[in-house]
């Protein structure tokens, strides 16, 4: 027979109170049933614990070694349930989540912040990695959720949220083309391009948009890192293509971004998880806190 935590409440009281009337009344039993709570857990540990006459009721020497076994495991089941309820309530809980790069330094530590201003418990899993490798992290459940770029093929992927990120040309001020408030793509390809390294989400949408206009594209760099091109750009090596809402792009002062006249530079976005996987209520929450966040940032994402 098991061992359950009402039979170790029941005991507890009873030793609290030394009356079987008074505990009877705190835990809101009648007598019997509180007396079937103790025979119950004297014979799941084959001890009797109680010694009890018509006046009082004491511990056995038995019963007196294992009371503080039985209150520390009463205690740690205890914390052991409040934890699960905190869990199932969104009250805690780990948010574990793969992201593009450019959403992880720009969007992300503002919903961290907001989210531990609300659930001080939230702790968070972090992998900022290219599209692929997000999709890869979910769909290998080392993560729980995905921001990812591209269309979501993989059939053991749900798409919770789709959306799109506009790329735009980020230049020089001194460049001829920043005083055009709208760029040619084929005067944009004239200039040296510093684009991003094959493999990224960023380099398969300039690769689809420039099309055959790659084979007379003159590119000059191809960095991992949106920091490294925004630098060579700066260094005047060339211009890149680079998404509109990065971080990196709006904190250089000698640079300028324009929109490209071309719909090819829209890179779709999608918040993902696995397929038949219950997401955590935290998580939950957390992704309705990004689409919403998402939408605020001028990057259109509908349900």
């Amino acid at each position: 027979m098991d061992v359950n935590l009402r039979d170790i409440r029941a005991l507890v009281a009873v030793v609290e109170e030394g009356n079987f009337t008074r505990a009877a009344k705190r835990l809101h039993l009648s007598q019997p049933a509180l007396t079937v709570q103790i025979r119950r857990l004297e014979e799941a540990i084959c001890t009797r614990l109680l010694d009890r006459n018509s006046r009082n009721v004491a511990l056995t020497p038995a019963g007196r070694e294992l009371l503080p076994l039985l209150h520390r495991s009463l205690r740690e089941m205890e914390n052991v349930l409040r934890d699960a309820r905190a869990l199932g309530d969104g009250k805690s809980g780990t948010i574990r989540i793969a992201c593009l790069p450019t959403f992880a330094a720009s969007v992300l530590p503002e919903l961290i912040l907001e989210t531990r201003r609300d659930v001080p418990r939230a702790e968070f899993l972090i992998r900022d990695v290219v599209a692929g490798m997000v999709n890869a992290l979910v769909q290998s459940e080392e993560v729980d959720i995905g921001l990812t770029g591209g269309e979501i093929l993989d059939p053991s992927l749900e798409t919770l949220y789709t959306g799109v990120d506009r790329l735009v040309a980020v230049l020089p001020k001194s460049h001829p083309l920043a005083k055009k408030r709208l760029v040619d793509l084929k005067q944009l390809v004239q200039s040296p391009l510093v684009l991003m390294a094959p493999g990224t989400g960023v380099r398969a949408v300039v690769d689809a948009a420039l099309g055959t206009l790659r084979n007379v594209t003159e590119v000059a760099s191809e960095p991992t890192y949106m920091t490294t091109a925004v630098a060579m750009v700066r260094a005047g090596l060339g211009v890149t293509i680079l998404p509109e809402n990065s971080r990196e792009v709006r904190t250089e002062p000698s640079l300028v971004i324009r929109h490209i006249d071309d719909a090819g530079f829209i890179r779709p976005l999608a918040i993902v998880k696995k397929r038949g996987r219950t997401l955590p209520p935290l998580t939950e929450r957390f992704v309705e806190a990004m689409h919403q966040r998402l939408v605020t940032k001028d990057v259109d994402c509908s349900h």
